[in-house]
């Protein structure tokens, strides 16, 4: 089911935004050669219980995870996508890392992602960064009432088609509100006037996730929940929750 927010929902997510952007902000902030995965989840933990908010990550297990998530972000690294555990690896010189976080504040939820390079940067990832953002831009533009679910999709995945890189088929955005994961699936391709229409307060979880190899196939580790590219080529994951509304895309986890 799909559920339409009022204003006050609105105001409501926005600040469990701000605390997801403040959690993604302290792990960037604490990523350095040398610091390990598990300590960027311990640095975004601090910011969730300092706001009094708590992780729809920890302890989620959907129908294809072995085990509930173990953590309150997502560290994926290099060639990684998506869905990397926090553990004991420690950061290398021109790495490419992929922070996803949530937080759940007075019954409303709040997701995003961002993606950065430690230390060096090699001019092939700056690129792919740079896609995967432009992809989400167009998004979020598309986002718009009278537009429908498929012109979100076409819009990220026209970028990322342009840009030569491949998108994993199955897994895309999604509805978000009083739970992490709500209807509907936001694929991250789409044909342009297809699927559900875009109203005013919807709200939305746009998360463009390109693989620089440009194929879209991916093998899933021995934990059950990190999944990676085929060719070894690196990945970027950005991510935003949206809410369309009569003034034009409201994006609800800004800094």
């Amino acid at each position: 089911m799909v559920e339409i927010k009022t204003a006050a929902a609105l105001d409501a997510m926005r600040e469990a935004g701000r605390v997801v952007a403040n959690a993604l902000g302290a792990a960037r902030s604490a990523a350095a050669v040398g610091v390990s995965l598990t300590e960027l989840d311990e640095a975004a933990r601090a910011v969730l219980a300092a706001a009094g908010a708590s992780s729809p990550f920890l302890g989620y297990r959907p129908s294809f995870a072995p085990v509930p998530f173990p953590a309150v972000i997502c560290a994926s690294v290099n060639d990684a996508i998506v869905h990397g555990i926090p553990d004991d690896y420690r950061l290398c010189d021109g790495d490419l890392v992929s922070i996803d976080c949530g937080a759940t504040l007075d019954g409303w939820t709040g997701d995003s992602a961002i993606s950065f390079i430690v230390g060096t940067p090699r001019p092939e990832d700056v690129a792919l960064i740079d896609a995967t953002q432009r992809a989400l831009d167009a998004g979020i533009a598309a986002a718009v009432v009278g537009n429908r679910i498929g012109d979100i999709g076409h819009a990220t995945g026209g970028v990322a088609r342009a840009a030569g890189c491949g998108m994993p088929a199955d897994f895309g955005g999604h509805g978000i509100g009083r739970q992490m994961h709500e209807d509907p699936h936001v694929p991250g391709r789409g044909r342009p006037g297809r699927g559900f229409p875009l109203r005013h307060g919807l709200t939305l979880a746009i998360e463009p996730m390109l693989m620089s190899g440009g194929r879209d196939e991916y093998v899933t580790d021995a934990d059950g929940w990190t999944l990676r590219t085929v060719d070894g080529s690196r990945a970027a994951h950005i991510e935003h929750t949206v809410a369309v509304t009569d003034e034009g895309p409201r994006v609800l986890t800004l800094p």
